[in-house]
């Protein structure tokens, strides 16, 4: 497609840098050049062919964010040094035949729309979060609730949205203190987005409509989701079977092998993402369950990832004790697991990514949200989706053995579950499938990159 050419800049941790890589791989299967801008640590973590890769700085080139400080560190060094790379991007294409027509930024990286518009271009904000979660904070930006966000007496009632109890706001709503950064940092991406030229979010019109319609004159966001890899949904972009991006070294052979002969929708799934750090109280919590479980049903196993910086926190001797009943690896494949006939709950900290993950290969879930929107998310997939249950913690923050033994049997255990996540995982497909609502959306938005 002739002079129609996107840049797309993710904020770089693997949650952000997969829906945005995907959505740029969308575009591209469209006829449009994508370039993914990404930092020079995490560039070198990208594999695909289907877009262009190049690099921009964060001034932490050689360690990422763990050679920052702090947040706040790392996003003001991300702001100054950022503006200047990606600015002079933008003009090295300039004389190409390939001149930049759109940036399509993170929302957690709003100054990138300030450097479009320095060059003439057009900016697009695209937010990685659920619509539900957009619509929470683009009250609190509109005025309509003040912080702290006070829960606890009654629901919170918001348009569109289902009342939400003090457990099912982000925790730096109910206690604005405890990160700072990262409130400031969710509230940013409001500050400038009504001057951009579109807006997206990574979630669909049957799923979450009427979120995104309650909140449409702050927030006119287009939904173009779900960003997972088409083999996992309608197949039509030829060999995307996974995101192309890993901040870690996955061990996919390992886990196949392993689920090769476990009977259908026997094996129990566990991951917590990227960033989730649990203690280790809550880690003995779950190895505890996880033994009960296969230890009281031969027919039940479980695949854990545990990232190597935890693998301390798990009990003595766990690993060796479990046998052919379970697999602890440091990290997989998620897509590939979750898609496997053997796999028949997923445990999650219910990041977004991770829930729609769930929701299109049609895995029913036990929700153990940590922090952030994933409370709201842990929400909607037991309550409003109607997808799995959320696991009630004790006084002290903690999901005991029993609580998890029980939620994990009524998963497995369940057909109506089964059926609902069915419905979604269909309801996903047609969204994003020739003709569906998310594909007439992005065949829009590339109509108007062609007449801009």
């Amino acid at each position: 497609m002739e002079n129609v050419h996107v840049i797309v800049l993710p904020y770089p941790s693997q949650g952000h840098i997969n829906p945005l890589l995907q959505f740029a791989k969308r575009l591209a299967s469209k006829g449009v050049k994508a370039t993914l801008a990404t930092t020079h640590y995490t560039v070198r973590s990208i594999q695909t062919d289907a877009v262009a890769v190049e690099p921009v700085s964060d001034g932490f080139d050689h360690g990422g964010f763990a050679q920052a400080q702090n947040e706040a560190a790392y996003l003001n060094s991300f702001k100054e040094n950022g503006s200047k790379t990606l600015s002079q991007l933008i003009d090295k294409y300039s004389t190409t035949a390939y001149p930049v027509t759109c940036v399509i930024y993170d929302s957690f990286l709003p100054w990138a729309l300030d450097v479009a518009r320095e060059h003439g271009v057009l900016g697009a904000s695209f937010f990685t979060n659920s619509a539900a979660v957009c619509a929470i904070f683009s009250h609190i930006h509109g005025g309509a609730l003040s912080l702290p966000v006070d829960a606890k007496e009654k629901p919170l009632v918001l348009p569109g949205l289902p009342p939400l109890n003090s457990c099912d706001l982000p925790g730096f709503l109910r206690a604005p203190e405890s990160y700072p950064a990262y409130l400031a940092m969710k509230m940013s991406q409001f500050s400038n987005l009504e001057k951009a030229d579109f807006v997206f979010a990574n979630t669909f019109q049957e799923l979450e409509s009427q979120e995104a319609r309650s909140v449409a004159k702050t927030w006119p966001a287009k939904l173009i989701g779900p960003m997972v890899p088409s083999s996992y949904l309608d197949g039509r972009i030829e060999g995307d079977k996974g995101y192309g991006a890993s901040l870690w070294k996955p061990l996919s052979n390992q886990c196949r092998e392993w689920l090769q002969n476990k009977p259908p929708k026997s094996v129990i799934y566990i991951s917590f993402g990227s960033m989730v750090s649990l203690t280790a109280k809550q880690t003995e919590e779950i190895a505890a369950a996880l033994t009960l479980l296969t230890c009281t049903s031969a027919t039940s196993y479980f695949l854990w990832v545990v990232r190597e910086t935890e693998r301390e926190k798990l009990p003595e001797g766990f690993v060796k004790s479990i046998g052919e009943r379970g697999l602890v690896v440091g990290w997989c494949n998620q897509l590939e697991m979750l898609g496997h006939p053997a796999v028949g709950c997923f445990v999650t900290h219910c990041g977004w990514n991770s829930t729609l993950e769930g929701l299109c290969l049609g895995v029913p879930m036990v929700g153990v949200p940590q922090w952030s929107d994933q409370m709201t998310d842990a929400k909607y997939i037991e309550e409003v989706w109607g997808v799995g249950v959320r696991a009630k913690e004790d006084e002290y923050g903690v999901v005991r053995r029993d609580e998890l033994l029980w939620c994990l049997r009524e998963v497995m255990g369940s057909e109506q579950l089964r059926m609902n996540v069915k419905k979604w995982r269909d309801a996903s497909n047609r969204a994003i499938d020739e003709g569906g609502s998310s594909d007439i959306a992005i065949d829009e938005f590339v109509e108007q990159l062609i007449c801009a």
